[in-house]
């Protein structure tokens, strides 16, 4: 036990106001459970850094009850798609890939996927959506305070900060401990979670800035525009990344730098040479807002927390942006994370419950560092095709590019094997399955109950294809019902912090086994006649579940329970339900 009486006390205290740490908060405070954030910034977030927000991560936030705001400010999914590759964005294109669903079939899956859409919201605007409604519903944030370290002990955290304005130190004790403080995490670092991979493979540079670039963009609207060019070095060869913030006005340069060498020096005629490559027109008005060098990393947590020391976000995966992965896997972390934690500390849960977190999210986390440092391996082949990455001169590079519009087999060739490289970035730009596909073990986390079936896989590429099922430590499948004149998805029917059950005509056992536990458990009975009618026919044949069965479905939309034929009785349900909800909370 502590013998010094804290200055402050709370039940979480989340370091970090970054994606992960104000989805912890905005979650926790949704659920009525008192938390403190601390952020050693005097703001939340100035630059736009992450952007891409998946299907997943919408559905998280239409749960959360941010999401229309969140569609209010963001870019439109209409406009994200045509990720072009060219030799600047005033010069010559080499090629397009539809991305970000706004290929016509994948535009179709993710209709199908899911009742949200994914869009490009900077973390800057992201930031105060989360923050501004987590403070709203009782979240308490202390800018400028920095986390210094923490002892814990069987009844909580004590964590030592220091204000910046002030200059002092005070504690702050918690039950519970959110390292979300970032790649650099010292909470994670304090914590000894063990770590795989490495930091600093490769060196990057952020340059913001602001132009009117709608004479080059407009017509090909998209997110990301690919610039095939001679480097920053005499003969070497670069390529560099134009990236929208603000349709069409507000910019982010992605600009490489040899790791080895050192960050170059990041002056304001540095940074508009830059830009002024990657456009290729001299003309245009560039105003230089920010520049920062960053490190690409491949490093993941093999365990997520220690004692009542829990890390999320970056602090736990460590990766390039590629495939816009890292924003929306920290805000999924933290939405995992906090209803254990409020069932936990509502005494609803064993603390057992919290030890399916790692369980749960490290090998997700390990996936999507292994997917971002794959999706950069696999533009080298857009190179290959140019004869671009053995050492030559720039104006070989442009010879051969060139090259590819001649009337030879040669030239056939070589432009029938840049097709194939550019389409071959679906894997980073339309990777549909990696978004959605993120299923939670059965064996491996105790928050699922196996049903005893056999575990089919994909029928197609998991990575580049969403595949619905309602097989427990998966997401609930989504499908349009109705209420009365209301048209809901399924995803709306669960959620909001507490479990939810599904059945059907028949189902009366499984609604009264509901009734019977001791934890709030939502009720939905999908069919003619009932409180929800499925009048396209999609639920039944997504379900996988007969009229009868069930699926307990837990707070964040994952499948926990599933019996898919009818109870034998009363009493069967009644027992069936009662030790898959012992297993969840940890009591079994």
């Amino acid at each position: 036990m502590h013998t010094v009486e804290p200055d402050v006390v709370t039940d979480v205290l989340i370091v970090g106001s970054g994606p992960a740490g104000a989805s912890a908060a905005l979650a926790l405070s949704t659920y009525g459970v008192p938390n403190i954030v601390v952020t050693r910034y005097p703001r939340l977030a100035d630059t736009p850094r992450a952007h891409i927000t998946n299907q997943r991560t919408m559905e998280v936030l239409r749960d959360l009850g941010v999401e229309d705001e969140v569609v209010a400010k963001a870019t439109p999914q209409h406009l994200m798609g045509n990720t072009t590759f060219c030799t600047s964005l005033a010069g010559e294109e080499l090629g397009r890939v539809r991305s970000w669903g706004n290929d016509p079939l994948v535009q179709a899956a993710h209709e199908l996927a899911g009742p949200t859409r994914m869009c490009d919201m900077p973390q800057h605007l992201m930031e105060p959506v989360l923050m501004d409604a987590a403070v709203a519903r009782g979240t308490q944030l202390r800018f400028s305070t920095v986390y210094k370290s923490f002892v814990q002990d069987a009844f909580g955290v004590t964590v030592t900060v220091e204000d910046r304005l002030r200059g002092d130190e005070y504690t702050i004790r918690a039950k519970y401990l959110i390292g979300a403080d970032g790649g650099r995490s010292q909470v994670a670092e304090d914590a000894e979670l063990p770590m795989g991979g490495q930091m600093g493979v490769a060196g990057s540079i952020n340059i913001v800035f602001d132009a009117d670039l709608s004479k080059y963009t407009a017509h090909r609207p998209s997110t990301l525009y690919w610039v095939l060019a001679p480097g920053a070095t005499v003969g070497g060869i670069g390529a560099g990344l134009v990236r929208c913030v603000r349709p069409w006005n507000e910019w982010l340069i992605v600009w490489g730098y040899d790791v080895t060498a050192g960050a170059p020096d990041l002056t304001t005629e540095y940074a508009e040479s830059v830009v002024r490559q990657l456009i290729g027109d001299d003309d245009i008005p560039v105003t230089i807002k920010s520049s920062s060098a960053w490190t690409v990393n491949e490093m993941y947590a093999e365990t997520y927390s220690n004692g009542r020391v829990f890390c999320a976000g970056d602090a736990t995966h460590r990766h390039p942006p590629s495939n816009g992965l890292g924003s929306n896997t920290s805000i999924q972390d933290s939405y995992n994370l906090a209803w254990k934690l409020k069932l936990v500390l509502d005494g609803s849960a064993s603390p057992k419950l919290l030890e399916t977190y790692t369980a749960e999210r490290a090998p997700i986390g390990r996936q999507i560092v292994t997917r971002a440092n794959k999706s950069i391996g696999e533009t080298a082949p857009i190179f290959e095709a140019l004869d671009g990455l053995s050492p030559q001169t720039p104006e070989q590079l442009w010879a051969n590019i060139a090259a590819r519009k001649d009337d030879t087999e040669a030239a056939r060739k070589q432009r029938e094997k840049l097709r194939e490289a550019i389409a071959f970035k679906a894997y980073e730009f339309n990777a549909h399955g990696v978004d959605l596909n993120q299923r939670y073990p059965e064996d491996g986390s105790a928050a699922i109950v196996p049903d005893g079936t056999p575990d089919p896989g994909f029928d197609r590429d998991p990575e580049l294809y969403h595949q619905p099922t309602s097989r427990p430590g998966a997401k609930l499948p989504h499908a349009w019902i109705t209420s009365g004149t209301r048209t809901l998805s399924t995803l709306d029917v669960v959620g909001h912090g507490r479990f939810a059950l599904i059945t059907g005509i028949g189902g009366t056992p499984w609604l009264r086994a509901a009734e019977a536990q001791h934890l709030e458990i939502a009720t939905a009975v999908i069919g003619p006649g009932q409180e929800y009618d499925d009048p396209y026919g999609d639920w039944a044949r997504l379900s996988e579940v007969e009229d009868g069965g069930a699926l307990l479905v837990r707070p964040d939309g994952y499948v926990a329970f599933r019996h898919a034929a009818p109870a034998a009785s009363g009493e069967d349900a009644e027992r069936l339900l009662t030790e898959a909800v012992r297993r969840l909370l940890g009591h079994a």
